[in-house]
């Protein structure tokens, strides 16, 4: 993958989740268990200083980890038989004395949501940022509100970035909610018991948990991985909003719109046989990254049915889906900040994308006002006949309204037909949604 490597990692994510990361990971937990079984007497401390010197992956051969692996159809035991070649013989017979598999992977993964969930609070914090700075320096900016992809009603784009804004401080608040939860290791043992380690097994795991700057959970989790899919959900809807806005502005960069547009990135092609070509790359690889999530977060949530005590159907795919969708969430987070901090608003565009409409997008203030007069079923009747009249005959909706005299005794079109009328409280809610 080294040439598409950035499409779908970044250097964060490769330190953490390749090979070498997680088997450095691995050997940092199985030292740490060592030391804290020292300590309460379960191996000699001569054992579990000689594996804490040398559970290093800087002194580990990958590739024999790897063979021995294939060989043993163990996931840990080829870790172990090459670890124990760099043993003296009291590290050998104590090396990972009671532990399972899972209770290192699991580890390993609550360290990895833990990093993912610390790069999802600081991209989202300057994401937001950006955000509440768009929505204030174009709160006076009119554009058109579009529903059902058709005009509907004037807006500004402040207004559409203080939404975003919101939903992204949202998410910030899921993470801090759910890092207690989801960062903490495990210690389980076989089925979930500490039996090799008798009552000294929360002592032994909150030690370990510790060391690792990880929290002791409530419970074993070697079969409750609702930590997971919540964890992956949380991806999947912090991707999401970052593709919902990346769609957005997808659209709103159409030429035939212009309304918006990324700002251009030196020396990018968009196509190498229409040369004038400028793609929107973030706005649209946000849309595939937030894909692998959702996908991944559905497999996740597959994994809540589990059997028994241990079941390694769920558990192991993690192994595969985890990695690949911490990987797209962090590459979309970057892309995110980037896009939103270089966005360029054309208000200019805006506005005359407004003004093409001819008034019809104002029918709704005028039906408002009328209904003051005749009530609001009949305005509705009123307005909507003399706007499909107009349109029908190709004038503006205030040479329709004033063809109309039900409407046009009734109301003053040069008021009713201002911008501003139909704007609603739009700096009130703009307000509310910047709130520190």
């Amino acid at each position: 993958m080294t040439v598409y490597d950035h499409l779908w990692s970044t250097e964060e994510t490769r330190a953490l989740l390749d090979d070498r990361a997680r088997t450095g990971s691995w050997l940092e937990i199985i030292a740490a268990l060592a030391t804290a079984q020292a300590e309460l007497g379960l191996i000699p401390e001569a054992a579990a200083r000689d594996i804490a010197a040398h559970a290093r992956i800087e002194d580990l051969d990958l590739e024999a980890v790897a063979e021995q692996t294939r060989a043993t159809g163990h996931s840990t035991l080829g870790l172990i038989r090459v670890l124990q070649r760099e043993l003296g013989p009291e590290g050998r017979a104590w090396v990972y004395h009671g532990a399972t598999v899972q209770d290192v992977s699991d580890t390993w993964t609550g360290l990895v949501m833990q990093r993912l969930l610390a790069i999802a609070r600081r991209d989202l914090a300057e994401i937001e940022r950006s955000l509440r700075e768009l929505a204030q320096r174009h709160r006076g900016t009119v554009m058109l509100g579009r529903t059902h992809g058709q005009p509907g009603l004037p807006i500004t784009f402040g207004f559409k970035a203080a939404v975003w804004a919101a939903e992204v401080s949202r998410h910030r608040q899921r993470v801090e909610q759910a890092e207690p939860r989801l960062a903490v290791g495990q210690l389980a043992g076989a089925v979930g018991t500490q039996s090799a380690w008798g009552e000294h097994g929360p002592e032994l795991e909150r030690r370990v948990m510790a060391r690792l700057d990880l929290g002791v959970p409530d419970t074993p989790w070697l079969t409750a991985r609702d930590r997971i899919a919540e964890f992956m959900t949380l991806l999947a809807l912090i991707t999401g909003t970052l593709a919902k806005i990346g769609n957005e502005v997808y659209n709103l960069q159409r030429a035939e719109i212009a309304e918006v547009s990324e700002a251009p990135s030196p020396g990018v092609v968009g196509s190498i046989t229409m040369p004038q070509k400028r793609n929107p790359e973030r706005s649209e690889h946000l849309g595939t990254l937030a894909r692998l999530v959702r996908a991944a977060a559905g497999l996740a949530l597959e994994g809540l049915v589990v059997e028994h005590e241990r079941d390694g159907t769920p558990w192991k795919a993690e192994w595969d889906f985890l990695p690949r969708a911490c990987a797209a969430s962090a590459v979309a987070l970057a892309l995110g900040g980037e896009l939103v901090a270089g966005l360029r608003v054309d208000g200019e565009r805006m506005r005359a994308n407004l003004e093409a409409q001819r008034g019809y997008v104002l029918a709704e203030p005028v039906m408002v006002a009328l209904a003051a007069h005749v009530g609001k079923a009949r305005a509705h009747e009123l307005v909507h006949a003399a706007a499909l009249r107009g349109q029908q005959q190709g004038l503006s909706l205030r040479e329709a309204l004033a063809a109309e005299p039900a409407i046009a005794e009734h109301l003053d079109l040069d008021d009713v037909l201002r911008v501003e009328r139909a704007l609603g409280a739009v700096d009130a809610l703009i307000d509310r949604a910047l709130e520190p």
